[in-house]
């Protein structure tokens, strides 16, 4: 559980990290945000553990978590653009 905790913690500010290094015209809020960094700690925590990078009970480090949270923005924002 305390994992997980983390993870979010993590992902929270690699988020808005993300969203600086990535900024856009898209018209996503500050919770949007949040969610799409948590959403990329939690992909790059599992997929970590899946390559063998991480241990079972560790979480992403930071750098990782700003890549994941990247990731997920550059997905969002091609998604959700609208011309």
């Amino acid at each position: 559980m305390w994992n997980l905790i983390v993870t979010v913690l993590i992902g929270f500010f690699a988020g808005l990290i993300a969203r600086a290094l990535h900024p856009g015209n898209d018209k996503a809020g500050f919770i949007v945000t949040s969610a799409l960094g948590i959403l990329g700690s939690v992909v790059a925590t599992y997929l970590g553990r899946f390559l063998n990078l991480y241990d079972a009970h560790s979480s992403a480090g930071f750098i990782a978590s700003v890549i994941g949270a990247i990731i997920i923005l550059v997905v969002y924002s091609f998604f959700t653009k609208q011309d």
